[in-house]
Parts: structure tokens; C-alpha cells; sequence
């Protein structure tokens, strides 16, 4: 069962990298196409910025999952201090989950049911009547991300319960040689 949970979140982050690639990429493409438009046209299709926008958007919750699995999220500045002994990283883990969880769980919870209760009156009930202008398109479409992201930090978090580990990554040497 453990290897099954990371080799579900293993999946996921390749997947999830894939998408957010192809959402750069595209942000970028309708970024440029905006630009030469505006300038070089002087008449920019309406429908480039939103797309920019909300590519920015998926990007934005992708890379967070990301940064999750591989911990690159709340210890920047681990290298700064000393390691902590096994007891104290046990406990430091506790409390990180328990953040995790308390954030996300409401998340994942309020997407699909409403304050009063009923799956319309929650997150993406809401988006699904809603319509995104300028492309024509239902905006629960662009806001499914959000749960989506959420539940792939929770299947992280199992892992990193189950025993993954982010791959050391080696310290770059730098030569200061003035050879």
C-alpha cells in the first residue's frame, strides 16, 4: 500500500509538471500574441488576457503542488540552521500536517458543498453557472483547479506519511578560484 501511495504521488507530480509546463507555455504564447497585437496592430484580440490570466492561475496552484512534493515550499531556510535531532523533526512534520491539513481540508470540503449544505451551493456549483465572457466558456472550467490542486497536496501528504522522501539535492560547489 505505501508504494502504491507514492507511486500515485509520484504520477501525480509528473502529471501536474507536465500541465504546468503547457500552461507556461501557453501564457506565454497569448502573452506575445497580446503584445504584437497591441503594438504592432494596434487592435489586441480581447480574449488573450484572460486566457494569459487564467493560465497564470493554473500555473500558480501546479507549482504549488509541486513545490510541495519536493519541499521546496516552508524550508527555505534550511540550510541556515542546524539539523534538528530525529524527535524534533517528528514533532516539526506533526505540525507542518496538521497545518496542511487544516488549510486544504476546508478547501477541498467548501469546493464541493456550501456553507448550508448542497453540492450547487459550493465552489464549483457556483462557477458552473457562471460563464467566463470573453471565451465563452463555463468558468468551473478554470476554477476545477483549485480543488484539484488541493487534493494532490493531500495524496503528497500521504506519501511523505507513507516514507517518501524529496532526493537530496546536492550542494552546488562554487569555484572561487580566480585561475
Amino acid at each position: 500500500m505505501r508504494q502504491f501511495i507514492i507511486a500515485t504521488s509520484n504520477a501525480l507530480h509528473q502529471l501536474a509538471r507536465t500541465v504546468a509546463i503547457i500552461a507556461v507555455a501557453g501564457m506565454f504564447v497569448t502573452v506575445m500574441i497580446q503584445v504584437i497585437a497591441r503594438y504592432g496592430f494596434a487592435s489586441p484580440p480581447i480574449w488573450t488576457e484572460d486566457v494569459a490570466r487564467y493560465m497564470m492561475v493554473w500555473t500558480g496552484l501546479l507549482g504549488t503542488t509541486l513545490s510541495f512534493k519536493t519541499r521546496a515550499d516552508a524550508v527555505l531556510m534550511q540550510s541556515i540552521f542546524p539539523k534538528r535531532p530525529a524527535l524534533l523533526g517528528v514533532v516539526a512534520d506533526a505540525i507542518r500536517s496538521a497545518a496542511v491539513l487544516t488549510f486544504i481540508l476546508p478547501v477541498v470540503y467548501f469546493s464541493f458543498i456550501g456553507l448550508r449544505g448542497g453540492i450547487a451551493k459550493g465552489y464549483l456549483g457556483r462557477q458552473a453557472g457562471l460563464t467566463a465572457d470573453t471565451l465563452g466558456i463555463a468558468m468551473v472550467w478554470i476554477a476545477v483547479i483549485v480543488p484539484v490542486a488541493m487534493l494532490i497536496i493531500l495524496v503528497h501528504l500521504a506519501a511523505q506519511w507513507a516514507g517518501d522522501r524529496p532526493q537530496e539535492m546536492d550542494d552546488p560547489v562554487i569555484d572561487t578560484s580566480l585561475d
